[in-house]
């Protein structure tokens, strides 16, 4: 069985009573009938799935359809509206829709609030039926569908450049006016009557619950959990004075805000990486709904986007149109083990209680972050598009798919997991397996990124397996590798070593190598690291370093009819290339490095000139060359100054100059390291045979990584077609790079 984030319970919660209602439940059922179409929501039985799980009854409330609104929200965004402006406005409690309206509208008052969706179109209406203005921000990562649904009620719509956090900042910030009202459901420092009136405002939901009920007791009650408001509100009704239900939240796994301080003990905000469950995307717990969750909740567990998406289809096959957040009841109730069920108390004779708190919408279909076999994670890797945005006649999406996806699956086995993104669109993601200390820490290290879709003959991807390869753009380079490095990582944490393993899945080392130099950056090091480039299942102890460099040959512009004014740099240019490629056939005489052999040089790309009737001024040739361990920038340079002056001797007006504009090492690790000499041990056991160990032509991340006093060696599954029109990977290589993965750490890190 897949391991995962385990259930928190809270024992003593059992008989925790909540605090008496401090606001009166008639006056907030009176406002909520006085609103156009108020009728209670359906209670819907799912006979099939009470049967499924082993209870008595289960039943589920349908807010799919609220005022005509997609969700609850509008429950606690029309009493929290309604106090804030009668407030405002110097009105009692008991003025009616029209009398509050007319007030409103002839003071100019601006409702703001922020949102993941269903929160900020329901303050949207409220602005609509108040006739006055509503401004509802949200988070950069809104679908554009909801954006179009919030405008629909009449508000304006800012979109942050950030997160739903950054979004109340910037909607608090902008409410600061004397027309201004902020009717937020999140209480943050002194900012907390308003999110109380929201959470009263839910409450008209539970009593409608009890009347449905009637005389049938709710013993287990399952509430969805975002800034935790909702479930402050379920908590305070269900754990009343004279009550006895047991009460499990459920959060996403990428935004478990309210799991992580209970398993705290203490208020914690952590950052959230996108969920399908939108309305659940909250990093920060509402400070009033914590107090009464850490006390009240007798469980609380997170659960993936797929299994979100898997019950919302199954309670649409039951007549409730649920979305993902809908849907996250019942996948928690699937979630629980016969263990978790008998802590609960939950038995055949138990009555259970969901709620359905939105319809379905639009989002995209998520993959699954249950499985563990490296093969079939390679596959699911393969089939998210991570072209460089960089490469390519047609730029591909960059990382933050993958990214996303990678960083799901490691908070769904609670691995510590950490998002960098310098740069914007260019994540990487760093998991990490905690040791227990005194032990030596390893990093897994491969880049998420591949080059470009086109040209690829068959759909690049498919990820499909065919006599034991799997092909697919990215499959080799190097998707097999991360793969392999995940499930290693899961299986290190299972060890109880006493070092940390680390697992860093890096952006853009196709183009700039911009995520190996974030994680540095970020303060990532360990002792050691493993590449799992695609290798053929050697080891490479070594590989070249590269320079780019810019040669500016320099003419002299004149008309086409004036040789005597004009100096062609273009000809000049040949020239140039005549003595460059003595150079390149010099290297590759050798003798060069007796590990990764010589070094090499070509020209990649020239351009000069601008009209055909013009001598050309300049002319410009981008050349690559590949170096050996012991030759610097320095050392490149003086080279290409030389051959600069060999030519000038011999050229009449020959004038150049040539600049290196971005380099990279060459690498080396002795093959007489302890930490080489480890990895060969290990790799000859799994491959049952002398593992070859040599040095590669090509630049890898190795080097970064060695700068910063990483010892780093490659080995990963075997391939080909790398950046070709096929390209695939041996299934049973990936097998045994996992395994050998898993035993490095075993015994590096113990």
């Amino acid at each position: 069985m897949a391991s995962r984030r385990p259930v928190h319970f809270n024992s003593k919660a059992k008989t925790w009573t909540s605090p008496a209602f401090s606001s009166s439940p008639e006056a907030i059922d009176r406002f909520h009938q006085s609103l156009p179409n108020y009728e209670p929501t359906p209670l819907v039985s799912l006979e099939s799935l009470a049967k499924e799980i082993g209870v008595g009854a289960i039943h589920i409330k349908d807010e799919s359809n609220r005022f005509g609104l997609p969700a609850f929200k509008i429950l606690g965004a029309s009493w929290g509206a309604f106090r804030s402006v009668t407030e405002k406005l110097g009105l009692p409690l008991d003025s009616d829709i029209e009398t509050v309206r007319t007030s409103a509208k002839s003071c100019g008052l601006t409702l703001y609030a922020a949102t993941e969706g269903n929160h900020g179109r329901a303050v949207a209406r409220m602005g609509a039926i108040f006739d006055i203005l509503a401004e509802i921000h949200v988070p950069a990562s809104m679908h554009p569908s909801t954006v179009k649904l919030i405008e629909s009620e009449g508000a304006k719509v800012i979109i942050s450049k950030g997160r739903y956090e950054d979004a109340m900042l910037e909607a608090q910030t902008a409410s600061k006016h004397d027309k201004g009202i902020m009717v937020q459901d999140h209480a943050f420092g002194d900012y907390q009557a308003v999110p109380q009136w929201i959470v009263d405002g839910y409450n008209t939901m539970m009593r409608e619950i009890d009347n449905q009920l009637g005389s049938t007791n709710a013993d287990f009650v399952i509430a969805p959990v975002g800034v935790g408001s909702f479930a402050q509100s379920v908590v305070s009704h269900f754990k009343r004075q004279g009550t006895s239900s047991s009460m499990l939240t459920v959060e996403p796994d990428t935004a478990a805000c309210l799991w992580k301080s209970l398993e705290k003990g203490e208020f914690t905000e952590i950052p959230t990486t996108g969920t399908i469950m939108a309305g659940l995307n909250c990093g920060t717990p509402s400070t009033i709904a914590w107090e009464l969750l850490k006390n009240g909740v007798d469980a609380s567990l997170t659960i993936s986007d797929f299994e979100a998406h898997e019950s919302a289809l199954y309670l649409q096959s039951q007549g409730v149109n649920a979305g993902p957040c809908g849907g996250s009841g019942v996948a928690a109730l699937r979630r629980l083990t016969p263990s978790d069920k008998k802590t609960l108390g939950l038995d055949e004779k138990s009555t259970v209680v969901l709620f359905c708190t939105e319809r379905n919408r639009d989002y995209e279909i998520p993959h699954s972050v249950s499985g563990e076999d490296p093969v079939a994670l390679t596959q699911t890797l393969v089939q998210i598009n991570s072209a460089s945005p960089d490469l390519g006649s047609t730029p591909g999406p960059g990382e933050t798919a993958v990214a996303r996806y990678i960083s799901a699956w490691l908070e769904h086995r609670d691995l510590e997991t950490h998002w960098v993104e310098y740069t914007r669109g260019r994540p990487s993601v760093v998991g990490v397996a905690r040791g227990s200390g005194g032990g030596k820490s390893l990093m897994y290290n491969g880049h998420i990124d591949t080059v470009t879709l086109m040209g690829y003959d068959d759909d690049p991807l498919s990820g499909k397996i065919i006599d034991g390869r799997l092909y697919g753009r990215g499959s080799a380079d190097m998707k097999c590798g991360v793969a392999a490095a995940m499930i290693a990582l899961v299986n290190a944490k299972k060890l109880g070593l006493r070092g940390d393993v680390i697992f860093a899945g890096v952006a853009d080392e196709e183009s700039l190598s911009k995520g190996t130099e974030d994680i540095l950056r970020a303060g990532w090091r360990a002792d050691a690291a493993i590449v799992s480039e695609p290798t053929n299942l050697e080891i490479n102890h070594a590989h070249k370093g590269y320079c780019h460099l810019e040669i500016t040959v320099h003419g002299a512009a004149a008309h086409g009819s004036r040789p005597d004014l004009g100096i062609d740099a273009i000809v000049n240019a040949g020239h140039f290339l005549v003595e460059f490629g003595r150079y390149v056939k010099e290297l590759q005489r050798g003798p060069g490095d007796p590990t990764v052999g010589p070094g090499t040089a070509h020209a990649s790309v020239i351009s000069g000139g601008e009209e055909a009737s013009s001598y050309p001024a300049q002319c410009t040739i981008i050349a690559e060359r590949r170096t050996v361990p012991g030759e610097t920038d320095k050392f490149i340079q003086r080279q290409f100054e030389e051959l600069i002056a060999n030519v000038a001797k011999d050229v009449p007006n020959f004038k150049a100059e040539a600049k290196i504009f971005f380099s990279r090492p060459p690498q080396s690790t002795s093959i007489d390291h302890p930490f080489t000499k480890l990895v060969a041990d290990i790799v000859g056991k799994v491959l049952k045979k002398e593992p070859t160990i040599a040095g590669a032509s090509y630049w890898t991340d190795c080097a970064l990584l060695s700068e910063k006093g990483i010892v780093p060696l490659l080995w990963g599954p075997a391939g080909e077609g790398l950046h070709a029109k096929e390209e695939w990977v041996d299934v049973k290589s990936i097998e045994q790079v996992t395994e050998g993965l898993t035993n490095v750490a075993a015994e590096f890190c113990k």
